[in-house]
């Protein structure tokens, strides 16, 4: 019996980060998947946290949950919103997570007396990870995190140095982003960051197969040839990585660069013909939209944007489905009062609340949802932001006057958000929320079930607090509609206002699964009825 092997593709970035390792990563993969070859993703993040759960969106951005319930970097919902596969935990691994394995084994004497070091026992653990993961797939694509030069990205690119070196050329190519900036008072762009980047590279023993050059401006071929010159590559293999209008042109622009056709040149394979279609439909959409809405993300990290970056994609997706541009304005909560919140919101004909956590811009949140309530809009809360849809409903509706989450006010009389009892007793912060894909059975008649059209569906989930279900008969006899419950009844999912054109909340996290070529229905829904809620 023969065993498929799998190709590897290893990605770096260079010169500085946010140039896009993870959008390159997945948009590879997506054209390689058009040429009907099965792709998996990896991400190795170089700090020593175990995962992103307990870290601030301000330190490291969205965090992104799969199914499995790992609470991971990013660029895996790039990953996701790119490709078919979906992610699961062993798709990213952290130095955190490397060396506690390692420590593990040594305490329970699995090394036999011998002395723990970064090489060969933390390299070898990270190379064990890469071919584990990658078992199974036609290619696997590996984005090393951090930029080439820091010191905790080190064991990483020194086990992928020796993965090249065990499996061979044929098996593995590595690829480089770097960054060709365009000086605009020379009116010229400058390869010196690049050619350091992957002197850098070499230095530690690895030489990419192929540079992408992140740039402005598509690049010369005085200028391809110079960068293949002093960096040692085919001059064939240096491609420009315009800049675009939409992350979702990248696969195209790519495939124009002829990416695609020299990487499965490089891993000697045979693929099918090149099938862009559902590619080439989202960006027709992206770019001749009949309309533009405007909704606004009404959340406490707004200074940072890829705090929101899974929901804010969804958001573009419902347009899309729409064949409408989704205009985004980010209002931060901790300023909304009363008095300003008119001129906060004038202009949009949409509202989110998206998840968060801790007590800052909670009142704002809440004023939102009363705002919209009152007014009509259309409003999408998730996670937080249907938790406190319920607190102005038991205020403002109920004339609990005090309601609250016990999250923010451990002393309210009336906490209809409260922890359930297994998480009082929760000493661990990390990994100890509910995560993951959990089943929800819907209503029919409702606005759930108009988006899902089923009953029966899974959602991913990232909270510690529930609807408490003490006040479930009272606000239901006002007006609250729960429209989505677990299986057992215990546990609400989700609630509407059926008093409201559009009014809808739910515990879950649909922005996860989410794709452009597949935009999720709440979404769609949402976009729907803010089109239909403009002046005309």
């Amino acid at each position: 019996m023969t065993v498929k092997k799998t190709k590897l593709i290893f990605i770096t970035g260079g010169v500085l980060s946010s140039l896009g390792k993870g959008l390159a990563a997945a948009s590879i993969g997506a054209l390689l998947e058009a040429r009907r070859l099965k792709v998996i993703n990896q991400k190795l993040d170089p700090y020593i946290n175990i995962d992103p759960g307990t870290m601030s969106p301000f330190q490291h951005g969205e965090v992104f949950v799969t199914d499995d319930g790992a609470e991971t970097d990013l660029d895996l919902g790039h990953y996701e919103r790119f490709v078919s596969t979906r992610m699961k935990r062993e798709n990213n691994l952290t130095t955190g997570q490397v060396y506690f394995s390692v420590i593990t084994k040594e305490r329970r004497g699995d090394y036999l007396g011998k002395t723990i070091q970064v090489i060969p026992h933390i390299t070898d653990a990270i190379k064990d990870f890469i071919h584990k993961t990658a078992n199974g797939a036609d290619v696997c694509i590996v984005e090393i995190g951090g930029t080439v030069g820091d010191i905790e990205s080190l064991p990483f690119l020194e086990a992928i140095r020796q993965i090249r070196m065990e499996i061979g050329r044929t098996n593995s190519i590595f690829i480089h982003l770097t960054w060709v900036p365009f000086i605009k008072t020379a009116g010229e762009v400058k390869t010196k960051p690049t050619q350091h980047s992957v002197k850098a590279l070499r230095e530690i023993g690895i030489q990419p197969d192929i540079l992408l050059c992140r740039s402005e401006v598509s690049l010369t071929e005085e200028i391809k040839t110079k960068i293949a010159l002093f960096c040692n590559v085919d001059y064939d293999c240096v491609f420009t990585a315009k800049d675009v209008q939409s992350i979702y042109e990248v696969p195209l622009g790519f495939h124009k660069e002829e990416i695609d056709q020299r990487i499965v040149e490089k891993l000697g394979m045979w693929t099918g013909d090149v099938d862009l279609k559902p590619w080439h439909d989202v960006c027709n959409r992206l770019q001749n939209p009949v309309g533009e809405v405007t909704i606004a993300i009404a959340g406490k990290y707004v200074n940072l944007t890829d705090s929101y970056k899974s929901l804010n994609e969804a958001l573009i997706h419902g347009g899309i489905a729409n064949n409408y541009r989704v205009k985004l304005a980010f209002v931060d909560t901790e300023l909304i009062t009363k008095d300003n919140i008119e001129e906060k919101y004038a202009g949009v004909d949409g509202i989110i609340v998206p998840g968060g956590f801790g007590e800052r811009g909670i009142e704002g949140m809440i004023t939102t949802a009363a705002y919209a309530r009152e007014k009509k809009i259309p409003y999408f809360g998730i996670c937080l932001g249907m938790q406190m849809a319920v607190v102005d409903f038991a205020r403002n509706v109920c004339g609990l006057e005090d309601a609250n989450s016990s999250e923010f006010n451990q002393k309210t009389a009336n906490p209809v958000v409260d922890l359930l009892p297994e998480q009082k007793t929760v000493s661990e912060k990390g990994a100890s929320m509910r995560l993951g894909s959990y089943p929800c059975v819907i209503e029919k008649n409702s606005l759930a079930y108009a988006a899902y059209n089923d009953t029966q569906i899974a959602e991913r989930h990232r909270h510690r607090y529930e609807f408490n279900n003490d006040f479930r008969e009272l606000l239901s006899s006002k007006g609250l509609r729960i429209t989505g419950v677990s299986p057992d009844g215990r546990l609400v999912e989700i609630i509407e206002n059926p008093a409201h054109p559009w009014f809808l909340g739910c515990q879950f996290h649909p922005e996860f699964k989410s794709r452009p070529t597949a935009p999720h229905r709440l979404f769609s829904k949402f976009i729907a009825a803010a089109i239909k809620n403009k002046a005309p």
